[in-house]
């Protein structure tokens, strides 16, 4: 793998790395089934595509896209929480939703953005040389800020409250939290990650497109699984820095498939992209099970 292709992975893998930290908040967390990202994802770019082409600094349209996904997660739990719709069903209503309402926001199924600003832009030098390394060095910092915040609220009394309402909701309510609210409220935080990155992916791209969001659930789970197999952790900290580890390695083992020799001379190639995300997720989801048939056969 050449060096570009390797920070191209990268980049990518920190992008998906805010997908699965909030990811993390709704199945790990809160126990909640949740397909919005799909939607939230596209949604976060968007926002952010319409934000800047209008003039808006790329800071406040990153964030703006951010406050578009807390609301989209927001409608999901409401949806739970007051209408008394099943989880799953809730985010598949909000994600089907979400697809027209990305529509109305772009006025078209593409919004180009080469010639926009965006968070990177200061940071590049005269010719662009330094794109390949600034980008993920600075998606970095996005990363590390999300893991610090989380490792601080989830030490929080409310933080606490939200791990105790996914662990058991109505022990939770025996001792006065507040369930309905926490939920609304995490699922806020979980399709905030996940709308920022997808701000950050449009602009690493240099466009939104109303398709950016197929899988976008299937990659976020994959770096989950992935990462709690390989870095196995009960103390918070470590479960974040599990799940960043993970999305950077799935999206390198994507790289490295489509990048083989071999996968490329029985006729794999970029339009197999989907097919071969498919295979690792099923990899990824085997995972638990092949790391327990290999310690078993080491006891043995």
């Amino acid at each position: 793998m050449s060096s570009i292709a390797l920070f191209g992975a990268l980049e990518s893998g920190l992008i998906y790395a805010l997908v699965a930290l909030g990811v993390l908040i709704s199945f790990r967390i809160l126990d909640f089934p949740d397909l919005t990202a799909d939607g939230s994802f596209p949604l976060g770019g968007a926002v952010f595509a319409v934000c800047v082409t209008h003039g808006i600094n790329p800071w406040l349209a990153t964030a703006l896209g951010g406050v578009a996904g807390a609301c989209a997660g927001l409608m999901t739990a409401w949806l739970h929480v007051s209408l008394k719709i099943m989880q799953l069903l809730a985010s598949i209503l909000v994600m089907v939703a979400l697809y027209s309402v990305n529509l109305r926001i772009m006025g078209a199924p593409n919004l180009p953005l080469l010639d926009q600003p965006s968070v990177f832009t200061p940071f590049f030098n005269a010719n662009f040389s330094n794109q390949y390394w600034v980008q993920p060095l600075m998606i970095f910092g996005f990363v590390l800020i999300a893991k610090l915040f989380l490792d601080w609220f989830f030490a929080t009394e409310i933080g606490l409250s939200m791990r105790a309402t996914g662990v058991n909701a109505r022990m939770a309510r025996a001792q006065g939290v507040n369930t309905a609210r926490i939920l609304l409220l995490g699922m806020a935080i979980s399709n905030a990650f996940i709308a920022m990155a997808g701000a950050l992916f449009v602009q690493t791209q240099g466009g939104a497109d109303i398709s950016i969001g197929i899988g976008t659930i299937v990659v976020g789970l994959a770096a989950v699984i992935i990462g709690e197999t390989l870095i196995p952790g009960k103390r918070f900290f470590v479960i974040t820095l599990a799940v960043i580890v993970g999305a950077v390695l799935y999206r390198a083992f994507i790289a490295l498939a489509l990048g083989s020799d071999t996968l490329q001379h029985i006729g794999f190639g970029p339009q197999d992209l989907n097919l071969v995300t498919a295979i690792l997720v099923v990899l990824a989801l085997r995972l638990p099970a092949i790391k327990s048939y290999f310690k078993r056969k080491l006891k043995a």
